[in-house]
C-alpha cells in the first residue's frame, strides 16, 4: 500500500482540526501529513487570544499536544510559508526553497487583518490583533492610565478593548456601523452592549469613519482623527476592523477566487482541481467566506471525510449562533436576529434596571421562532436556539422568564 502525502498550507484552527481528524481516522497510516505553518508555533486557540493579556501563556492556548505534534505520521514545518504551487507537477514550493510533492493539497492560509488605508495607519504605536506576537507587542507598548483606540466594534474589537482595559489603559472603540457587533446582534442589543461597556469605562463611537492617525513630536501615534473632525487622544491604536482571506496563491496557481476573495470551492470544499481543497477563513464555499472558527471546523471534517473515504457529508453551512461574554457582559444571537424574513414579527422585552434585553423574531404566523438576541441574561439561549425553526411551545414571555 502506497502512503499518500497530504500537504496543508497553514496551521491555524481549521488546519488543526483537519490534522486531528486525519490522524484519528487513519490508524493504518495511509496518509503522511506535511503541515507548513507561517507562525513559529503549532496551532493555538486564536479565539482566546485576549486571555494572554490576562496572564495565560501561549502553551495554555495550544490546540495540539505532544501526542499530535510527535506523531510519526505528521511533519510540522513551523515558521515556513508556501510561496508557490505547481498543480501539473503536484508540488508546492516554500520560502526556504523546499519543494514538497503532494497527492492532495489543502489551503488553510486563514486571513489577514484589514487595516484601513488612512494616513498614519503604519505609525509606531499602531497594531493589529491577530497573533501571539501581536499581543506581545501590544502588552509591551501599553501604558497604564493612558488612552487607547480600537478601530472595530465587532467581536475581535471588543476582545481587544477588554484586553487593553486589563492592561490598565482607557480604551475607546470606533465602529463604522450604527451599533456594536452589527453582524451578530440587532440595534437594541448593540445599544445595550454599548451602555454596558460604557459603565466599565470603555467609550464607544458608532457610525464613525476613521479619517487619519496622527503622530506626536516623537513620531509615535498620539491621536485618531475621525472623518467628522473629532480627535481622540491615543497612546496606542489597535486595528480590529475585520479580516481579508489569504488567497494570494490562487491566481498564480490558476485557481478561481470568490467574488469577495477566498479560494473558490464547492460544498465539499474542493477547488476546480480535484486534488486541491480549501478550509477555514481562506475558503469561499460556493462563493462565501466564513470568519468564525466553527464553520472552519466543519470544513475540515468535510475534507477529512473525503480523503479518508468515510463518506462525510458536504459542508452544511454556517450557524452564526453564538453565546459570548464580552467585557463581562453576556450576549447571545441566533437565527434571523435581524428579522430579515418578509413578514417577520419582533417581540422585545427590555428592563434597563435589571440589565437585561431580549428579542425574539417570529415568522408571519406569529408562532414559528426564527431567531433572537439576548443580552445581560442568556439563560434562555439553549432552549431558544433548539427551538429555532419550530413552533413555540409557549409564549415568548414565558420562554424569556428566567428559570429559578
Amino acid at each position: 500500500m502506497r502512503t499518500r502525502t497530504l500537504v496543508v498550507a497553514g496551521y491555524g484552527m481549521a488546519a488543526a482540526r483537519l490534522v486531528e481528524e486525519m490522524l484519528a481516522g487513519d490508524p493504518e497510516g495511509r496518509w503522511r501529513l506535511v503541515v507548513v505553518g507561517e507562525e513559529p508555533r503549532a496551532a493555538y486557540d486564536r479565539v482566546a487570544l485576549s486571555s494572554l493579556l490576562g496572564g495565560a501563556t501561549p502553551e495554555d492556548l495550544a490546540l495540539a499536544g505532544p501526542e499530535v505534534t510527535a506523531d510519526p505520521r505528521l511533519e510540522l514545518r513551523p515558521g515556513t510559508t508556501v510561496t508557490g504551487v505547481n498543480r501539473a507537477a503536484r508540488t508546492v514550493t516554500c520560502d526556504d526553497g523546499t519543494v514538497i510533492g503532494y497527492d492532495a493539497l489543502v489551503f488553510a492560509t486563514g486571513s489577514r487583518p484589514f487595516v484601513p488605508p488612512v494616513d498614519g495607519h503604519d505609525l509606531p504605536g499602531c497594531f493589529v490583533y491577530r497573533t501571539v506576537e501581536d499581543v506581545d507587542a501590544i502588552r509591551a507598548a501599553a501604558v497604564p492610565g493612558r488612552p487607547a483606540v480600537v478601530v472595530g466594534g465587532g467581536l475581535l474589537g471588543l476582545e481587544a478593548a477588554g484586553g487593553l482595559r486589563s492592561l490598565g489603559m482607557r480604551p475607546r472603540v470606533v465602529e463604522l456601523a450604527p451599533w456594536l457587533m452589527a453582524q451578530q446582534i440587532d440595534e437594541g442589543g448593540g445599544r445595550f452592549l454599548a451602555e454596558a461597556v460604557g459603565r466599565l469605562g470603555v467609550r464607544v463611537h458608532c457610525s464613525s469613519r476613521l479619517g487619519a492617525v496622527g503622530a506626536g513630536p516623537d513620531g509615535r501615534v498620539d491621536r485618531v482623527e475621525l472623518a467628522d473632525g473629532t480627535a481622540l487622544e491615543a497612546a496606542l491604536v489597535v486595528f480590529a476592523a475585520g479580516v481579508r482571506p489569504r488567497d494570494e496563491l490562487a491566481g498564480p496557481a490558476g485557481l478561481a477566487r470568490g467574488e469577495r476573495g477566498g479560494f473558490l470551492v464547492d460544498a465539499w470544499c474542493r477547488t476546480a482541481d480535484e486534488r486541491v481543497y480549501a478550509v477555514g477563513e481562506c475558503a469561499a464555499v460556493e462563493g462565501r467566506c466564513h470568519g468564525l472558527a466553527a464553520p472552519g471546523f466543519r470544513m475540515a471534517e468535510t475534507v477529512a471525510g473525503q480523503l479518508l473515504g468515510t463518506a462525510a457529508g458536504p459542508f452544511p453551512g454556517a450557524d452564526a449562533s453564538a453565546e459570548l461574554k464580552l467585557l463581562g457582559v453576556r450576549m447571545a444571537g441566533f437565527g434571523d436576529a435581524h428579522a430579515r424574513e418578509p413578514g417577520a414579527v419582533e417581540y422585545v422585552q427590555e428592563d434597563r434596571r435589571a440589565g437585561v434585553y431580549a428579542k425574539v423574531v417570529l415568522a408571519a404566523d406569529g408562532r414559528t421562532l426564527l431567531g433572537g438576541v439576548l443580552a445581560g441574561d442568556t439563560s434562555a439561549y439553549p432552549t431558544l436556539r433548539s427551538l429555532t425553526g419550530r413552533e413555540l411551545p409557549a409564549s415568548p414571555e414565558e420562554l424569556l422568564t428566567p428559570q429559578s
